[in-house]
């Protein structure tokens, strides 16, 4: 590839991608909440039935941004920790051969639309998303690392992400764990 930043907007669109199918599954799921508790009906007194779903698709949208948006800051430290802990590249080379990877991302996020409506199939689409990038990212740096240094890359970015889920696990277990506390039962 020619110019480096061909593809610099690419991770925006598939984290809005991913994003957008995420907040059409839980809008129809947020609907039904309204439903049952009765408050839909009168919601509906300020805005039509589309606007509705237009204002929830929105607000889950932007939830989801920010999810994704922080999962990719995430991945671009673990990326860059790695690289730094077990390559000689002081120059960036290899981040710019990786770059390319975002088109994965989007192409995932674009394959995502199509599974909108089951909340497993979105999940399983980013997963094998993700495997699929962590392939390319392997592959783009096997030419210009050796064994130990792409081992070691491998088992930093695989440790990082079991901390980060343990630590997300942990916290939402105590938040759970408030919240029955904290409830008259």
């Amino acid at each position: 590839m020619k110019n480096t930043y061909l593809t610099g907007y690419m991770p925006l669109l598939a984290i809005l991608l991913f994003s957008l199918s995420l907040a059409m599954y839980g809008q129809a799921l947020v609907v039904e909440v309204l439903q049952k508790a009765n408050l839909y009906s009168g919601m509906l007194d300020f805005f039509t039935k589309t606007e509705m779903n237009l204002v929830v698709i929105g607000g889950l949208m932007l939830v989801f941004t920010m999810l994704f948006s922080t999962l990719k800051l995430l991945a671009n430290t673990a990326n860059e920790l790695a690289l730094l802990f077990f390559s000689k590249d002081t120059e960036g080379e290899l981040l710019k051969k990786a770059r390319f990877g975002a088109v994965i991302f989007f192409i995932g996020g674009l394959v995502s639309l199509i599974s909108f409506s089951s909340a497993a199939g979105i999940l399983i689409i980013f997963l094998v998303t993700a495997m699929a990038y962590i392939g390319y990212f392997v592959y783009k740096l096997s030419p210009h690392i050796t064994t130990p240094q792409m081992i070691g890359i491998i088992v930093f970015e695989a440790l990082f992400w079991i901390f980060f889920g343990l630590l997300l696990a942990l916290i939402i277990m105590k938040l759970y764990n408030g919240i029955l506390a904290s409830l008259p039962l």
